[in-house]
């Protein structure tokens, strides 16, 4: 893939300073690109690299004034972070863009393919199946019945989807993820054994939602395990039965949500979290990375931290008292000190 810096400038509707015949064929951070790569600056700490880098094509603000000669082509944009990212995008689109139907692979007779989609090698699609246009099937891939798919869908090798899951347009899921495994119902015996209970619920996915690789999805007891629209999961993250991801909530790496909870929109979860089950945790709630949620949180938009969680603020304030434990305890020895040798001489 290669284009001409005239061409990257029409993409972004920049304006070129330099050779607009100059070719790019790979991106690069400033500090590492070599003739041919097309980078950008964006943060002005990396300013001493724009005239240093062997980058062919570097896209810079419109209002940025070099303080010394630059050899790279510039292609002035209002933004050359958003821009740079444009470009990442349709490079990771070209890059992606497979199409057709690999050999060997299964699709039953049944199974309703839509147009433009791509189904890699030993993907297995199951009878009564539905799936968009313009998806993408990686090799490996499994496809339970019934399950249906919208449109502009990705998922890499290895993702698995039980069967009658729904998952709307716009959807990446990322390699090893399991979608609609039984959520972890036991019910205990007399004899101290463990009967389990049959999950037949499903998981609803929602569009423009993105899962990381290898996560844990599992299927609601009854009704259904829901991500809502816009929600973002990192890898190695598992949602328990029936669990409700609210609208444009992301959530980090190694978190762990219990059955039956209910996050609100718009919240942000950081890494190695865990919430109990049956709780509802309120829009737009913040929850520091290691913490762990034990109860219901109410109250809208605040920042929790700690296990079990409190406020941020008392989190914070209790770590610094944490910190000064041993130069109390001094303290306290040395008062208890005293008081001993006072009580010694007044007896």
């Amino acid at each position: 893939m290669q284009f001409t810096a005239q061409q990257i400038g029409i993409l972004l509707n920049g304006n070129v300073d330099g050779n607009p015949d100059v070719t790019v064929n790979e991106l690069a951070k400033i500090e590492e690109a070599q003739a041919g790569s097309l980078s950008f600056l964006a943060n002005p700490k990396y300013e001493p690299f724009l005239y240093q880098t062997g980058a062919s094509v570097v896209i810079i603000s419109e209002e940025f004034i070099p303080s010394a000669p630059v050899t790279a082509t510039l292609i002035r944009v209002k933004d050359p972070y958003s821009a740079f990212s444009v470009l990442l995008e349709k490079y990771n689109t070209l890059k992606l863009n497979k199409t057709g139907i690999e050999q060997p692979s299964f699709i039953h007779p049944s199974a309703k393919i839509g147009e433009d989609v791509y189904v890699g090698a030993f993907a297995y699609i199951g009878a009564g199946a539905v799936i968009g246009n313009n998806c993408k099937i990686y090799p490996q891939v499994y496809i339970g019945d019934n399950v249906e798919i919208g449109n502009d869908c990705s998922f890499f090798p290895g993702v698995k989807i039980y069967y009658d899951c729904k998952i709307g347009s716009d959807v990446v899921i990322h390699a090893g993820t399991v979608i609609g495994s039984d959520g972890f119902g036991f019910a205990p015996q007399a004899d101290g054994s463990y009967n389990k209970i049959s999950q037949i619920g499903n998981v609803i996915i929602e569009d423009d939602v993105e899962i990381g690789s290898n996560s844990s999805i599992d299927r609601a007891t009854m009704g259904s395990t829901i991500i809502r629209k816009g929600v973002k999961l990192d890898n190695l993250i598992q949602l328990a039965h029936n669990v409700e991801i609210g609208k444009n909530t992301v959530i980090a790496s190694q978190t762990g949500i219990s059955g039956s909870t209910k996050i609100g929109e718009q919240s942000i979860i950081g890494g190695q979290v865990g919430i109990v089950g049956h709780v509802s945790i309120a829009r737009g709630t913040q929850i520091q990375a290691q913490s762990g949620i034990n109860r219901a949180i109410e109250e809208e938009g605040k920042k929790w931290a700690g296990s079990p969680a409190t406020t941020y603020s008392n989190q914070m304030r209790a770590q610094v008292i944490f910190n000064r434990l041993p130069e109390l305890e001094r303290k306290l020895e040395e008062l208890q000190k005293k008081l001993q040798e006072n009580l010694n001489k007044n007896s």
